[in-house]
């Protein structure tokens, strides 16, 4: 019905016109423009968030078992992209099945550095898994709210004075589960754990974790 009221309408507005009108409608010509469209060239690869790269992986990830849970997700590094704020071009996760009792690593590249890193994402090896530990849990995806460059600002704005004091200090990014934690958490440390500076921060709620 409100189709044919749209239809409607729109023939009684062309007749409108037709009656208004008391000559032949003037024709117009379409000009088309006969300089060829440049494209313009691809800029250089961007780096992109841990959900970006997280859901990405998830789709061929649950492709290989159904039943899989999160067991980690680690930043790294690509050749010619640059990392900031919390934004990374490349992703390593870990999914686990209960029901395969098998965990297999996928990752994710926003461009190639051959032979080992390709671009887009790359199902790597499967390992027999044993269910989780104290020490190493696994997580739902919707315990993971918080994403990297969120998570980037909090840490910062916790580490502010050190990074003063350490400008040239990059950080990487550890998202997991364990059992002294009450979430998944962010493990976000520059440089390193000897002379660097940790946080520990909730994936679910953004709060410092102690």
């Amino acid at each position: 019905m409100k189709k044919t009221l749209l239809l409607s309408a729109a023939i009684a507005g062309l007749m409108g016109l037709a009656a208004c009108s008391s000559g032949p409608a003037p024709t117009t010509e379409a000009k088309t423009d006969t300089k060829a469209v440049e494209k313009k060239p691809a800029g250089p690869p961007e780096p992109v968030t841990a959900k970006t790269a997280f859901y990405a992986m998830y789709t061929p990830a649950h492709a290989w078992a159904t039943d899989l849970l999160a067991l980690s997700l680690v930043s790294g590094d690509v050749q010619g992209v640059k990392n900031a704020d919390g934004k990374f071009g490349f992703w390593t996760a870990v999914f686990a099945s209960p029901s395969l009792h098998a965990a297999r690593t996928y990752t994710y590249s926003v461009a190639d550095q051959l032979p080992t890193i390709q671009k887009g994402v790359k199902a790597e090896g499967t390992e027999n898994w044993a269910g989780p530990t104290q020490a190493q849990m696994t997580f739902q995806n919707s315990d993971f709210t918080i994403d990297s460059d969120a998570a980037y600002k909090i840490a910062a704005d916790k580490a502010g004075d050190w990074l003063k004091e350490h400008p040239d200090k990059a950080p990487s990014f550890t998202l997991g589960a364990a059992h002294r934690f009450p979430s998944p958490v962010w493990y976000i440390i520059w440089g390193d754990a000897k002379s660097g500076y940790a946080v520990y921060l909730s994936a679910s709620s953004g709060s410092i974790m102690k």
